[in-house]
């Protein structure tokens, strides 16, 4: 059974677990700073870590950021980051699933538009995420990083 659902303390592993298969140089941290980095993500009310759970087993994960904003009628925001489906089951509709939930509790949390950036240059990732609502067109991102 197919299941969207907001991670618990329980999801941590299986959630690094697709962290590993979208970015496989990053290091394996053993200090236990992303242990409590997801500590603080899951005790936000605007920051929302979701799965979709197969089973038991995390398949899918998107991570909303939902932004407090002064503009548009103090309308907030959406950031989505770090939307990832397991490699061996990516093309079965998994990925378009999880982006529709994702989009929608945003619009249940009042945001006006959301947003999320994607360093790949791969075609078919582009297409997928104009496939899940998103303009390429609408807004043009920057990015900085500390030297």
């Amino acid at each position: 059974m197919l299941i969207f659902r907001e991670a618990g303390p329980d999801d941590f592993d299986g959630i690094l677990r697709l962290y590993r298969q979208l970015h496989p140089n990053d290091p394996v941290l053993r200090d236990g700073s992303d242990a409590a980095a997801f500590a603080e993500i899951l005790a936000s009310p605007r920051l929302r870590l979701f799965v979709l759970d197969v089973d038991g087993v995390i398949v899918a994960s998107t991570y909303l950021n939902i932004i407090p904003n002064l503009t548009r009628s103090a309308s907030p925001y959406a950031v989505i980051e770090n939307v990832v489906v397991e490699e061996t089951l990516r093309g079965q509709g998994l990925g378009k699933r999880i982006m529709a939930e994702t989009l929608r509790a945003a619009w249940d949390a009042g945001c006006y538009k959301a947003m999320l950036q994607t360093g790949s240059r791969t075609p078919s990732t582009h297409a997928f995420y104009r496939s899940c609502g998103f303009s390429p067109d609408a807004k043009k991102a920057y990015l900085a990083r500390p030297s």
